[in-house]
């Protein structure tokens, strides 16, 4: 278990977050698996608090809880040992912080060409014009 509290969770710079300050949770892992599957909690789950988890700077921290909420909660029960389970839910919550820190890069509105737009409406008047030419003109019969 110490091995675990020893590692820090890296989200870039400014944030390094030890990992003692993820609050776990075990429990049995769902779905068919015999005696083993009822009897061993090897589900995880690892929830983070970022309003007071130390090592992340003031900024940084305001960004991640703008983008994440106040607390990250992930679920893990893949593999059958709850040790590997505890080391994929921290390295999920490592990507998290790492994703969240990401700069989207905002979308720049675009509107269609000139001639796209001249080929459309000239496409929809043709389209009409077939039309037109199938229908029969009922006060003339």
């Amino acid at each position: 278990m110490a091995g675990f509290d020893d590692r820090v969770l890296s989200g870039g710079p400014g944030c390094r977050i030890p990992a003692s300050e993820v609050s776990w949770r075990f429990g049995p892992s769902g779905g068919p698996g015999g005696q083993h599957a009822n009897r061993a909690h090897t589900r995880v789950e690892a929830e983070l608090d970022l309003t007071s988890a130390r090592g992340i700077d003031d900024e940084v921290r305001e960004v991640l809880v703008g983008r994440l909420g106040t607390t990250i909660r992930v679920v893990v029960d893949r593999t059958r040992s709850q040790d590997r389970n505890r080391e994929l839910a921290l390295g999920k919550l490592e990507e998290r912080l790492q994703e969240a820190r990401v700069e989207q890069r905002r979308r720049r509105p675009t509107r269609p060409g000139r001639r796209a737009v001249e080929r459309r409406l000239t496409a929809k008047k043709q389209r009409a014009a077939r039309k037109s030419e199938r229908r029969r003109d009922w006060r003339t019969e």
